[in-house]
């Protein structure tokens, strides 16, 4: 597919080191220009904005699965979860797919299927779609073959995260929803119990394994973060080992850590939308009042990112440019893309149009190409 060569006119636009206003916009070969370009093309009644960069999300796992055991079509699935994420105004998404063992749709076998089916579409797609692995650190036997797999499956973001339930587990409890997880991970009950237990009981040797994995990692340029950090010393261990990334901090405690750090600190725009966790955990909404966020990312439900931004906006939290900042350029940064992120010339033409008043998604153009259109707005394109 060509890219676009246009100008477009009559829209508010918001540019680099300012708020939304009546600018031109040109674009050609896949990024925005200087100088005008092409026809040109009214947008009065729409809003222009950088693209949405979305660093973490989860929401594509009902395409690819959407019933137990329906995973036959992986790349029709990759496919349809790009449309859902151009019709968001997302035109980078970061897939987080899971390595657990909690089995099925998030067990390692799943996960080999996920990352080849978006290395397999990828010159398919108009939305940058970057795989990001979520792997349980206490799968020890999983370390070995790890940076192996990795670097097969092209991946080239980790995340680490904890959900075994250790307090059950310490106390010989069994954990709650064990029979429908050992059902979906396809073992019975009394395995899966043993499993876990296994796996907790070795505990101590997880952390000397994340030092020599993550050294490794580091080594083969993997951008590495960690997940649900709660305490100051959890950030501190992570960051000791090269992970510089605190996604979703539980606590204030750990937002703080990772700030003065030097952290990225990635959030859920869902907490925002909800006015605060589901889990109890600390209000995005609070964090980002004390400027503890760089990004807000999708988690499981992609329009959020576009509404957590003008709900910002409009509640004076922030101003226009600081609140779309958190789902552009700030995510942008966080993840090194530095050819995206804004509307600056020589930036990737990655645009995000909004209707005026209903601020829904007209249209999504993602590297110069359309990826998402709908409404009158085509009319527009094509006079």
């Amino acid at each position: 597919m060509i890219p676009l060569e246009l100008t477009i006119t009559g829209a508010e636009v918001l540019l680099p080191g300012g708020g939304l206003s009546r600018a031109d916009l040109s674009i050609a070969e896949g990024t925005v220009q200087l100088d005008r370009a092409g026809r040109c093309v009214d947008l009065s009644g729409f809003l222009v904005l950088p693209g949405i960069v979305d660093p973490h999300g989860d929401g594509f796992e009902r395409h690819i699965a959407p019933r137990r055991g329906a995973m036959k079509q992986m790349d029709e699935g990759i496919l349809a979860a790009e449309a859902e994420l151009a019709a968001n105004g997302i035109t980078t998404a970061i897939l987080a797919q899971f390595y657990s063992w909690e089995g099925g749709v998030r067990g390692p076998d799943f996960a080999a299927q996920v990352f080849t089916a978006i290395a397999s579409v990828r010159g398919e797609t108009v939305t940058d779609l970057i795989p990001q692995l979520r792997f349980e650190t206490h799968m020890l036997d999983d370390y070995a073959d790890l940076p192996e797999r990795i670097a097969r499956w092209q991946v080239p973001y980790i995340v680490f995260n904890d959900h075994l339930p250790h307090d059950r587990l310490a106390q010989g409890r069994t954990p709650p929803r064990l029979t429908g997880q050992a059902l979906k991970a396809g073992r019975n009950p009394e395995a899966h119990l043993a499993m876990l237990q296994s796996m907790h009981e070795r505990g101590t040797e997880v952390p000397a394994a994340l030092d020599r994995l993550c050294a490794t990692l580091v080594a083969a340029g993997i951008r590495m973060g960690s997940h649900d950090d709660a305490r100051t010393q959890d950030r501190s261990t992570w960051r000791a080992r090269g992970v510089e990334i605190s996604e979703f901090p539980e606590t204030l405690e750990a937002a703080e850590a990772a700030r003065a750090g030097g952290d990225h600190i990635i959030l859920g725009s869902p907490n925002v939308v909800r006015g605060g966790s589901h889990k109890g955990n600390a209000s995005a909404l609070d964090l980002i009042a004390m400027g503890l966020c760089d990004a807000l990312a999708s988690d499981y439900h992609y329009p959020s990112p576009r509404r957590a931004a003008l709900m910002l906006a409009r509640s004076g939290l922030l101003d226009m440019a600081g609140a779309w900042a958190l789902v552009s350029s700030g995510p942008a940064e966080v993840l090194g893309l530095t050819d995206r992120g804004t509307l600056a010339p020589g930036k990737r033409a990655d645009i995000v149009i909004l209707d005026a008043e209903t601020h829904r998604v007209a249209a999504t153009v993602a590297g110069g190409r359309i990826s998402y259109m709908s409404g009158d707005i085509a009319a527009r394109f094509i006079q």
